[in-house]
């Protein structure tokens, strides 16, 4: 009779097969999903053109023209630091809220939720998509100021630092809304806010240029705080406003929290 067969010891050593087993590192996980979200982003014409053609437009717009009236100063460089505000705020918030809640609508968000991706590994990784994303428009929109005559001063690690606090806040935010309300209420929500920062939120217009009750509001919502943070940076040369820093920081926590905690998968 013949010997049955015997795997050679050496040949099936432990640990020798791949791929092994067991979840990914929560960076590699929060990575990944960045890259699927920043795929998602540029796939989604609708969203481009929230996000990179409205602010161009308004940038040309309210430069060449004076139906709004803005500063004594150049109206290039009182604008410009409104219109990077205004793209922080469209991709983060606006855009991120708008297809977050429709991901929730559709099954998207709570495949994720059985996936060994965390919540705040979910945030973290929409966050970056949107970093990245807002690095395109920035250069996009200060290549077009440049052209229009822009000259910035101040420190560009500063208004950096408020651009990334800023995302924060606006991403947080977001997710907040989105894992809450159902997709439509997202969409409604979402664009009157947006509209309603736009006119009233310190986000184009200088607070000094807003009614006195409306700018000692404005300078503590997060479009305020960004937008004359930028303008006092690009605009007036000034170190980083510690004001408008905390107070980004502050809504960064504060929406963070929440929406970790009440985020639902679908």
């Amino acid at each position: 009779m013949t010997a049955p067969l015997r795997p050679n010891a050496a040949a099936v050593a432990v640990g020798s097969f791949s791929p092994a087993p067991g979840a990914g590192s929560p960076v590699g996980m929060v990575l990944s999903h960045a890259l699927m979200e920043i795929r998602l982003n540029v796939r989604n014409g609708e969203q481009l053109l929230l996000s990179v053609v409205i602010p161009v437009v308004l940038l040309i717009g309210l430069t060449k023209t004076t139906v709004v009236s803005i500063s004594n100063d150049s109206r290039i460089d009182v604008v410009t630091p409104g219109i990077l505000a205004l793209a922080v705020m469209s991709t983060a918030f606006t855009g991120q809220a708008i297809a977050t809640g429709f991901e929730r609508r559709y099954g998207v968000v709570k495949l994720l939720g059985s996936s060994p991706l965390p919540r705040w590994g979910l945030v973290a990784a929409k966050t970056i998509a949107v970093l990245v994303i807002e690095a395109f428009q920035i250069v996009l929109v200060s290549l077009v100021a440049l052209a229009l005559g822009w000259s910035p001063k101040g420190s560009a690690i500063d208004a950096i630092v408020l651009i990334v606090v800023g995302t924060a806040a606006f991403s947080a935010l977001a997710l907040l809304v989105a894992g809450t309300l159902r997709a439509e209420a997202t969409l409604a929500v979402a664009n009157a806010i947006y509209i309603l920062l736009l006119l009233a939120g310190g986000v184009i217009i200088p607070l000094e240029k807003l009614p006195l009750g409306m700018a000692r509001v404005a300078e503590f919502l997060p479009s305020g705080a960004l937008g004359q943070g930028l303008r006092d940076v690009l605009t007036q040369g000034r170190p980083l406003p510690w004001q408008s820093f905390f107070v980004l920081v502050g809504w960064a926590l504060a929406a963070g929290i929440a929406a970790h905690r009440t985020f639902r998968w679908e």
